[in-house]
């Protein structure tokens, strides 16, 4: 298994085939993804990158976090666990009768 990492600050018209690209300079690239907003399709500016080693992607962070990207600065680290998201779509919480 990879390692994944974080890709932050990206420019809003980055590609995935682009992110494979500028990482695969630094190792094997396992995936690519840049996330869009799932209403408008535009990029949120932020993306992960799987990187075929801990090595590699060590490599690539020393490699290009703090560097540009069409002018904008990269931030490239580690990726966090994905939190579990809780609620139940319920804007208020709780019980309604509870707040009269």
């Amino acid at each position: 298994m990879g390692s994944k990492l974080y890709v932050g600050g990206l420019p809003f018209a980055a590609t995935e085939s682009q992110l494979t690209t500028l990482f695969s300079a630094h190792g094997t690239v396992e995936s690519a993804r840049v996330i869009a907003d799932k209403f408008t399709g535009q990029s949120r500016g932020f993306g992960f990158v799987e990187m075929a080693t801990p090595e590699e992607a060590k490599a690539a962070i020393t490699a290009l976090n703090g560097s540009q990207m069409d002018g904008r600065s990269l931030t490239v680290n580690e990726a966090k666990p994905q939190e579990s998201r809780s609620g139940g779509g319920r804007f208020g919480g709780g019980d309604k009768r509870s707040r009269f």
